[in-house]
């Protein structure tokens, strides 16, 4: 199963037919500093993913991302991963999606 994806990759899923749900799992602090999003996405504390993983539909992908696509996000797809539904992280997180000009700077 593949852990990753690109954002080249991602857009091209999220213009599919059944598009990934998308998670913003960055830290709160980070989050609160930079509301952005990626158009459609939740965020949802990582800290808290005890609380909120057993709510995600089970019939669904997940994207999830944080700052640079590192520890958070990859530690947060592996707990949903352990829960039996498809989840993987964004390579290069935010900053990647929107160094590929792919921000949407009117969500918040």
């Amino acid at each position: 199963m593949t852990k990753s994806i690109n954002p080249q990759e991602l857009r091209k899923r999220l213009t599919g037919v059944e598009a990934p749900s998308l998670i913003d799992v960055r830290r709160k602090p980070d989050y609160e500093a930079d509301p952005k999003k990626i158009v459609g996405a939740i965020w949802r504390d990582p800290e808290k993913i005890e609380d909120w993983v057993k709510d995600l539909p089970s019939d669904a992908s997940a994207v999830v991302y944080c700052v640079k696509g590192g520890s958070v996000s990859q530690s947060v797809a592996d707990r949903i991963r352990r829960e039996g539904l498809d989840a993987v992280f964004l390579e290069g997180g935010l900053k990647a999606w929107n160094d590929d000009n792919q921000f949407d700077e009117g969500s918040h």
